[in-house]
């Protein structure tokens, strides 16, 4: 199963704070908009998702198609299939991928532990 590459996004009460935490550890910033509470920070292959008021909680990323330099992956498992594979395998779905359509989509599953894990394909 190619889930795409793998990013934490986590939920932050402050975006500014947050980024120069992270920055001290050698994150720069990758993508995102810091006036609309959302940025991407990048250290080589490492991608912290930092979102102010938009997850409740942190959560496990993925984006099949997407390596960690945001380049489409040739070959790459679309999130529909991915969720057929899952569902056949008993996971439970929070949110379900519209079967009948192409192209971006997500789904989210919780882990044991109440974790959630977003599936986001962006192409």
């Amino acid at each position: 199963m190619q889930l795409g590459v793998f990013s934490i996004s986590l939920a932050v009460k402050d975006i500014g704070a947050s980024r120069a935490f992270y920055e001290k550890f050698g994150f720069k910033a990758f993508g995102g908009d810091a006036s609309q509470h959302w940025l991407i920070l990048k250290n080589g292959d490492h991608i912290i998702g930092l979102f102010q008021g938009m997850f409740e909680k942190n959560t496990l990323t993925f984006n099949p198609g997407w390596d960690s330099n945001a380049t489409r992956v040739e070959g790459f498992t679309d999130v529909r299939e991915l969720q057929q594979q899952l569902k056949a395998q008993g996971v439970q779905l929070a949110v379900a991928a519209d079967e009948t359509t192409t192209g971006p989509a997500f789904l989210m599953a919780i882990d044991p532990d109440g974790n959630p894990v977003l599936l986001d394909q962006h192409i």
